[in-house]
């Protein structure tokens, strides 16, 4: 595996910052970069909470917080990415604005810098595209789940000219943070987001035929399946509005299949998002 001491991240939202935080805890030095150093700063002191629970789980001690959060330099800018071994790139899902941001990296990192995008939903061979011929080949995808303190999977995704060495550099940087990856193609959704897409939409349809009420599928899910937690409640705390946007995609995509239910478009329309207005498939509203 090359080396790796330094890396930067785009991002200073959860994702991002919790992404951060875990190389950080390994002993690299990390520069966390947002639109403003003040933004960065409030990303990085949002790692509080988080590291709190671990604390408090016996999984982290204050020192070892203390000395990860040290290694976390704030900043606004690109000066400090001229050294870093490999960048994660965690903004949101606007492919111009990830494109003009991997232009002026591809300008600014070293030559052997890996450059990672943890999009969800876009296509990593797109985001490429934009590459110098040199850099193209150290490309790739790196999935992460949220929240990535607690979640162990990455998906490692290969655009068309991801070299073979920048995929088994990105697996073991994943696995040196103490994730598990895997390998997946460059296809929309990916793995995961397909197979739970597929259950949300069915699940859905379950609700919608009055086969059974939504707390009851989510019963069935975790006593049944043994999931933590049902496609009702992901779907409330991911947001019901987002959901829809990616079964939309999906069936632009894959056809049929992933057609979204009348039901979800209607929710939409109805503002019952999830969480972030108190009710969804699921209700939320204090009594």
């Amino acid at each position: 595996m090359a080396e790796l001491k330094k890396v930067g991240v785009l991002g200073g939202g959860m994702m991002g910052c919790e992404i951060a935080w875990c190389f950080a805890n390994i002993g690299c030095d990390v520069v966390l970069k947002d639109m403003t150093e003040e933004l960065a700063e409030k990303g990085k002191n949002s790692l509080e909470i988080p590291l709190s629970r671990l604390i408090k789980k016996g999984k982290l001690t204050e020192d070892e917080k203390a000395a990860g959060l040290a290694r976390i330099t704030p900043v606004d800018n690109y000066d400090l990415f001229k050294d870093v071994d490999l960048v994660i790139e965690a903004i949101f899902e606007d492919v111009e604005i990830k494109q003009q941001n991997f232009k002026e990296l591809d300008e600014v990192c070293k030559p052997e810098c890996v450059l990672a995008t943890n999009t969800s939903s876009l296509s990593v061979t797109k985001l490429a595209s934009v590459l110098s011929a040199d850099r193209v080949g150290k490309f790739v995808g790196t999935h992460f789940f949220s929240p990535v303190s607690i979640m162990k999977l990455v998906e490692v995704v290969a655009a068309l000219e991801t070299s073979d060495e920048t995929m088994e550099f990105a697996m073991e940087c994943c696995k040196k943070i103490g994730k598990t990856p895997i390998k997946v193609k460059d296809v929309p959704g990916f793995a995961l987001n397909r197979l739970l897409m597929a259950m949300a939409i069915e699940a859905i349809r379950l609700i919608s035929e009055n086969v059974v009420s939504p707390e009851d599928v989510e019963v069935a899910c975790r006593l049944g399946a043994g999931y933590p937690i049902g496609p009702f409640t992901l779907m409330d705390l991911t947001g019901v509005d987002l959901n829809l946007k990616i079964a939309q995609m999906f069936y632009e995509a894959y056809g049929e299949r992933f057609m979204p239910p009348p039901l979800i478009k209607q929710m939409v329309d109805a503002n019952h998002l999830g969480r972030k207005t108190g009710k969804g498939f699921l209700n939320y509203e204090k009594k």
